[in-house]
């Protein structure tokens, strides 16, 4: 009885915290899973420089092929329709993707409020070459009745593809907002317009952003969709790329890949930190 009384008064350790860190063996899958993500990049951009015309044999180091895919025209038309579709698609579905978002996290909750959700994210559930398919046949029927073949249906065609990816870091947005901020404006008679204006959408500006240049990202890389609805002569970088893969590999579309990945970093490095903004 002693004992048990002794052991009761001891005071207890405070637990740790669980922390998936301290796991056995969680540093090697880790380093594993890092490895197998970017080890591939390194090859691409090294041998980019090379001099010679083979992409696996090292013959020096030079610009070349980054002047020759500067110098070719083609390059330049397809990189400007892809920055051309994929302005106008991030544009439309960050638009789109802000009223959704202000709709499912700024009412009430209501029944069927899931399926909502469900159905704006569906394009991330559902396999791209469903959605290219579908696409393709929709756009098809529209291109027998109107006769109509231009860039509109590939711009479609992404901006239904990028709403969920700009909706989800906006809808984030709205929903670690103090919502304690806009009933202030409220309670100071500013009208819902203005609380909008001046509280909400400062607020959730970095989301927005986020969610464009994510939306912006997507569309430019984009291959599976645009190669089913494109029509001739509306090749886009990426597609132009598969196009001459399947030709010939010279280290020229190495410098085009090492150029459009470096894009896509900066613009994924720019989001990270626009999401991790509080200001």
């Amino acid at each position: 009885m002693a004992d048990a009384a002794r052991a009761a008064e001891r005071p207890k350790r405070p637990r740790k915290p669980f922390s998936v860190q301290r796991m056995p063996g969680f540093a090697t899958v880790a380093v594993i899973c890092f490895v197998a993500l970017y080890a591939p990049l390194f090859p691409l951009m090294i041998y980019s420089f090379n001099a010679g015309e083979s992409i696996a044999v090292w013959q020096g180091f030079s610009w070349r092929w980054y002047e020759s895919a500067w110098a070719n025209e083609q390059v330049k038309e397809v990189t400007i329709r892809s920055l051309v579709v994929a302005a106008f698609a991030s544009g439309i579905s960050t638009a789109l993707a802000t009223l959704a978002a202000l709709g499912t996290t700024r009412t009430a909750s209501f029944k069927g409020q899931t399926v909502i959700y469900v159905m704006i994210n569906q394009p991330l559930m559902v396999p791209e070459i469903v959605t290219g398919v579908a696409l393709l046949i929709f756009f098809a029927m529209i291109k027998v009745a109107t006769g109509y073949t231009g860039l509109a249906y590939l711009i479609a065609a992404h901006t239904a593809f990028c709403i969920p990816f700009a909706y989800l870091p906006i809808r984030a947005r709205l929903e670690g907002m103090d919502k304690t901020l806009e009933a202030a404006a409220a309670d100071l008679y500013a009208t819902p317009w203005q609380a909008f204006r001046r509280v909400t959408l400062p607020l959730m500006a970095p989301g927005i952003v986020a969610g464009a240049m994510l939306a912006f990202v997507i569309s430019l890389d984009d291959v599976v969709i645009t190669e089913l609805v494109k029509s001739a002569g509306q090749d886009t970088l990426p597609t132009y790329m598969l196009g001459q893969l399947r030709r010939a590999i010279t280290p020229e579309i190495n410098a085009i890949s090492t150029a459009l990945l470096a894009v896509t970093v900066a613009l994924l490095t720019a989001i990270f930190f626009l999401s991790r903004s509080k200001e």
